[in-house]
């Protein structure tokens, strides 16, 4: 357990900024190698961990380097750091659903922007004169998605490439904000976590974020004329 613990620690050793010594005695190569991985240990911890204290983190390290048995056994050190990551987590996802949901009220007295049962919120800046597809069809678009903060995440007009899909493929936002846009329109979306990627996140969406989209429906495509002709029928002659 001791050298598990201590390859957990080591492990967080990472180059940081060296800091001046208060009142402290590096006259000697192990006092300056020590002082060096409190440095480092302390300038990972302070990002992970509001507090610390001093005694019981020193405790630790001298149970492991004088060989004595620790107070805490490896489940415990196991629990405690889960409980502790699960908490920083409730606390991540508490403040992003916070701001998600000040952003999408505030949004929601703008001029122009109407709000569906759902909480999806969207906001017309050109209308077409289309059709408007169904859950079933496969449109053809051009779209850019950005964060609330501006941060572009994905966008086919950055590909220069139209994005083809199923609506029932995609988030639930997407699919019931198509339907609302006949042919031709253009509208902004903006969808709320429930309807994106909720508290899991994707790639470079962050957990319980509101994502804006700019979206233009240039087509409802039509099915594949060779998948959709049906098998002919057997001879009733039975030749």
């Amino acid at each position: 357990m001791k050298k598990r613990l201590l390859a957990i620690a080591l492990s967080m050793v990472v180059a940081a900024p060296v800091l001046a010594a208060d009142a402290v005695k590096l006259d000697n190569d192990s006092a300056k190698l020590s002082y060096s991985f409190g440095l480092v240990l302390g300038e990972q911890l302070s990002s992970r961990v509001d507090t610390l204290d001093y005694d019981a983190f020193i405790a630790g390290v001298k149970a492991i380097y004088d060989k004595t048995e620790p107070a805490m056994n490896q489940e415990q050190v196991a629990e405690t750091i889960k409980s502790f990551q699960q908490k920083k987590m409730d606390e991540m996802l508490a403040d992003a659903k916070k701001k998600s949901d000040d952003f999408l009220a505030a949004n929601a007295k703008k001029d122009g922007v109407k709000s569906t049962k759902s909480g999806l919120q969207y906001k017309i800046i050109s209308e077409g004169k289309g059709p408007k597809p169904k859950s079933t069809d496969q449109v053809r678009v051009n779209y850019r998605g950005t964060l609330i903060d501006g941060t572009e995440f994905d966008s086919s007009y950055a590909r220069k490439e139209p994005a083809e899909f199923p609506l029932d493929a995609v988030i639930p936002g997407w699919t019931e904000g198509l339907q609302l846009m006949p042919v031709g329109s253009k509208f902004e979306l903006y969808i709320p976590p429930e309807l994106g990627y909720g508290p899991g996140g994707a790639g470079s969406i962050p957990p319980n974020a509101t994502l804006v989209f700019e979206v233009e429906l240039l087509d409802i495509l039509k099915p594949d004329a060779k998948a959709e002709e049906k098998p002919a029928e057997p001879s009733k002659t039975g030749s």
